[in-house]
């Protein structure tokens, strides 16, 4: 009898852990199958940034032994949310300048927003840093595209969003936004891209696309 009763208790518990198992393995496809659905049906999709056009107030560079930078300029970027049933809440931006790998302008924040289905923002920070020192490797590239004519900056936004679909509202997601911009200098109306005179700054219209990473 002992012998039997044993084996039963063995059967038993063999019955109960495949159901368990059979249990865990719908509830991980129902997850998945609800995923793919979802994401099927909305079709999330990143936001879009396109840099307008930089308006140049001061772009100077000092110093004989360390390259120092004063710059001061104000950048337009619009960003459109292309979904039609995600919102998106910019909860952090702050935009600076790079040249070579290296920042040279200070951040500025951008006000927190809510941008919804189909909507456009239009932000117009300006970007600025006085005295900022620039490595030595690029300090010679530096004063030597500016005598060229013509400067390639990256103006880059990083922050955090979170995405709203209906009442639910996602984590925080870290944002990289990247957009190339290849300010002229000298003459406005000999350039290439010509400038327009803006109070005591020259504003250049860009329209260049810009890479986003979230």
């Amino acid at each position: 009898m002992s012998v039997k009763e044993c084996t039963n208790h063995k059967d038993k518990r063999r019955k109960l852990l495949r159901k368990i198992c059979a249990g865990f393995l719908i509830l991980a496809v129902i997850v998945l199958l609800t995923f793919f659905i979802t994401w099927a049906i909305l079709q999330p999709r990143k936001p879009r940034f396109i840099l307008q056009d930089a308006t140049i107030y001061a772009f100077n560079i000092s110093g004989p032994n360390t390259i120092l930078l004063s710059s001061n300029f104000q950048v337009t970027v619009s960003s459109r949310n292309p979904n039609s049933r995600i919102g998106v809440y910019y909860d952090k931006l702050d935009v600076f300048a790079s040249y070579r790998n290296q920042q040279i302008t200070y951040f500025t924040g951008i006000q927190p927003v809510y941008q919804g289905h189909k909507e456009t923002n239009v932000w117009s920070p300006f970007v600025y840093g006085t005295n900022v020192p620039v490595a030595p490797y690029n300090g010679d590239s530096l004063t030597e595209d500016k005598s060229g004519g013509q400067i390639f900056l990256l103006i880059k936004m990083n922050g955090r969003v979170r995405w709203r679909v209906g009442r639910f509202i996602s984590g925080r997601y870290h944002i990289h936004v990247t957009c190339p911009a290849l300010i002229p200098f000298g003459d406005k109306l000999k350039s290439v891209t010509p400038g327009i005179v803006v109070g005591t700054g020259i504003k250049y219209q860009l329209s260049q696309r810009c890479s986003v990473n979230v």
